[in-house]
């Protein structure tokens, strides 16, 4: 068995969540649960028995409504989840998958607590998120230090989630992404933001020491220099992903074999069918 890499540290993580709760409502969870409350609307199903997984308590009281009865639980030791074998209809999680050290894995034991023709949907913060102010920070250090620490989560790529939701099993995956600039007046705001979403830097191999002064000075010259609006407000990007995958069941939709259909593509266009072998000559004007 492949060992899991361990990115992010996930004590630390745990204990930004329980401490983002005292700031009060987050536009960035309420944005994520009011989005996959959106996609959920669109399945024309009741659920019976959902299954949230690392939602905060803003987000599971929008998604609340979904469902009729939940359980929720936590990622464990060695991201592990507690829950039985074909137990739920409905599994959801708002803003925790992005910080999983063994996402695959993770995905996997979802699959299996679902129901067969059971519905997942996840929203997770995608690889643009942030892009501006990873790039700051990189200059700033670089530039004062020589070298840089990692400091800003290395979000995962929207295609990428959706090819981890085929190897994990799931049926008719699909991974979307809705991309929000905020502008900002000062950068402690941002900051706030983001502890107030639990999203502060937990990375493993992060600086344990406090940013230096003037690497900090640095990275917001450059952050103004490069992202700032003409009136000097900040750009901050968030790329949120929506993953929905289904577990596999005999009902659902497959595709067609090749060679099986029975029409062929000229008549359904209304044009003349040719060989490959006789070549039209292309004009150019």
């Amino acid at each position: 068995m492949t060992d899991v890499p361990n990115i992010f540290d996930r004590a630390a993580y745990r204990l930004r969540r329980l401490r983002a709760a005292t700031y009060g409502d987050s536009f960035l969870v309420r944005e994520a649960a009011n989005g996959l409350v959106e996609r959920l609307s669109a399945v024309n199903r009741k659920f019976e028995n959902a299954l949230d997984i690392g939602s905060s308590e803003q987000a599971f009281e929008i998604i609340r409504a979904s469902a009729k009865r939940w359980t929720r639980v936590d990622f464990g030791e060695r991201d592990a989840v507690a829950t039985e074998r074909d137990a739920h209809d409905l599994v959801v999680s708002v803003l925790a998958l992005h910080a999983i050290n063994d996402l695959p894995g993770a995905l996997a034991q979802i699959r299996r607590a679902l129901k067969p023709d059971g519905l997942f949907m996840a929203a997770l913060f995608g690889g643009d998120t942030l892009r501006e102010l990873r790039g700051a920070f990189v200059a700033g250090e670089e530039h004062i230090s020589g070298g840089a620490s990692p400091r800003v989560f290395p979000f995962a790529d929207v295609r990428d989630l959706g090819g981890l939701l085929q190897r994990a099993g799931f049926a008719l995956p699909v991974a979307d992404s809705e991309r929000t600039t905020i502008r900002y007046r000062e950068f402690q705001t941002l900051v706030s933001d983001l502890r107030a979403a639990g999203e502060t830097n937990v990375l493993a191999q992060r600086a344990r020491k406090p940013l230096r002064r003037d690497v900090l000075a640095a990275s917001l010259a450059h952050y103004a220099e490069q992202y700032a609006e003409p009136d000097g407000k900040l750009r901050a990007m968030f790329e949120i992903v929506y993953l929905t995958g289904w577990s596999p069941h005999d009902s659902q939709q497959k595709p067609l074999r090749p060679g099986s259909a029975q029409t062929r593509l000229a008549e359904v266009l209304g044009a003349k069918e040719q060989s490959a072998g006789d070549e039209t000559p292309i004009r150019r004007s």
